[in-house]
């Protein structure tokens, strides 16, 4: 019950002290973590990882409202589906991590994407994402958010795939 009123640290030590750490916040009522594999190397993967204006043309719901610079410090806003969300870039290693905070809805949240090196020139790409809020794990629980993470690495390795092919 302790965690069902949890409000986290504030938006700019979430941002500060955790998603420019290359961290979540693990106390957060709503976590989740996903990985999957790519048979691309990692600068394969951050090309499409990173392309975030295209976004909407391999995985749907997904759109930029606003993005300038892709850079540490940087705000972006996107809408998932009909949510209007307000991010901020913490990580910007490119072929190595993505991660930024967010609020939606007065949530919030760290989403961090980190890629690994395998053997072979595959990559192994993981999602994670805390959220935090009160109330937050009644409206949306780790279930769906895993559910959501999964069909987004699932798109992206397609993508990745379908430039691929389209390269050779």
């Amino acid at each position: 019950m302790s965690k069902l009123f949890y409000r986290g640290p504030s938006l700019a030590t979430l941002h500060a002290d955790y998603a420019a750490r290359h961290r979540i916040d693990t106390e957060a009522p709503v976590t989740s973590e996903s990985g999957i594999t790519v048979d691309a190397d990692p600068a394969q993967v951050w090309e499409v990882l990173a392309d975030l204006r295209n976004w909407p043309a391999w995985t749907p719901g997904h759109e930029i409202l606003e993005l300038g610079e892709m850079a540490p410090g940087a705000e972006f806003r996107w809408r998932l589906g009909k949510v209007r969300i307000s991010s901020r870039f913490a990580v910007v290693a490119p072929g190595r991590e993505l991660t930024w905070s967010g609020r939606v809805f007065g949530y919030k949240a760290v989403d961090q994407q980190v890629l690994e090196a395998l053997p072979g020139g595959r990559t192994r790409v993981t999602m994670r994402e805390s959220l935090a809020g009160p109330l937050v794990s009644l409206l949306f629980g780790a279930d769906r958010l895993r559910a959501g993470h999964d069909r987004y690495l699932t798109a992206l390795r397609s993508e990745v795939a379908k430039r691929s092919a389209a390269q050779r």
